[in-house]
């Protein structure tokens, strides 16, 4: 998906829901399977060495459940793999995510920078574990439970972002009506404003309120997200409805850079911001 005539060449990726992650799991536990054969051990005695139930290494060899970093490493050095496991663990981690999500993750991975509008909830880096359960929860078509809990942990292991050193520059400019939805409830989003609060006093975070009385407003298009790469490479992502693009043509980068700029003019300072989010906390 590209959007407003914009031509396959000023999209890095251009992605819609179609899901291929299932695909690479599935090759992945064969992969996995041909090893343990080849070691000579039985998924239960697999599991035994490494930890895991054989109903856990089952899956896996399915393709039915992505396994953490851990398993992997310990799958790889039982069965003698030589690193052929361990290699796939970036690509097997990214299985976590939608499918049209995963280009943005891995550039989000390595970005210096990040600055982001969101207009209908909380940006998944700023969410709270409750919070985020609750908009996996809220998806249609219904996600089922593993996949909820697979998103969820993707999401709260993406937030890892805030501990890097050096730490990346970060903004985000977020709509009052997404801070005022009590999405899971009134407790949820208590919870929510008070991790806004936690993560808006750190030295590298801004985050401003867009108040719904301004009269003017820059970004009536839609959300998107800036970042600026290890490598000096500005991007750009647009994601709506399951369907996303990862934009580097700088014409397009630079005219919504310019959009964010006006955006951050019009809403509420920081300091403003995070005053007003104390208030908002004290009326729930």
């Amino acid at each position: 998906m590209v959007d407003d005539g914009v031509s396959g060449a000023d999209a890095v990726d251009a992605v819609d829901g179609t899901d291929s992650g299932n695909g690479f799991l599935r090759c992945f536990g064969r992969q996995m399977k041909l090893l343990r054969e080849a070691a000579g051990l039985t998924q239960a005695e697999l599991g035994a060495q490494v930890g895991y139930g054989e109903a856990q290494i089952a899956s896996v060899e399915q393709g039915r459940r992505i396994p953490k970093p851990e398993l992997v490493d310990s799958v790889d050095r039982v069965v003698g793999g030589g690193g052929v496991l361990s290699a796939m663990k970036g690509e097997v981690g990214r299985a976590r995510y939608p499918g049209f999500f995963r280009e943005f993750v891995r550039l989000e991975g390595e970005a210096v920078e990040l600055h982001a509008y969101d207009a209908l909830l909380v940006n998944g880096l700023l969410q709270c574990e409750e919070y985020a359960r609750a908009v996996f929860e809220m998806w249609r078509p219904l996600l089922d439970e593993e996949t909820v809990e697979q998103r969820l942990a993707a999401r709260m292991g993406r937030q890892k972002i805030f501990a890097r050193r050096p730490a990346p520059l970060m903004s985000f400019v977020i709509e009052e009506t997404a801070l005022r939805r009590p999405l899971g409830g009134k407790r949820v989003l208590r919870g929510q404003l008070e991790q806004l609060l936690l993560v808006g006093h750190q030295r590298n975070v801004e985050i401003q309120v867009m108040p719904i009385e301004r009269d003017q407003h820059a970004s009536l298009g839609g959300p998107f997200t800036l970042l600026l790469t290890k490598g000096r490479r500005r991007m750009a992502y647009v994601e709506a409805q399951s369907q996303s693009v990862v934009h580097s043509d700088p014409v397009k980068v630079q005219n919504l850079e310019a959009t964010y700029g006006i955006l951050r003019a019009q809403a509420l300072t920081p300091q403003e911001s995070l005053g007003w989010i104390e208030r908002l906390l004290g009326e729930l």
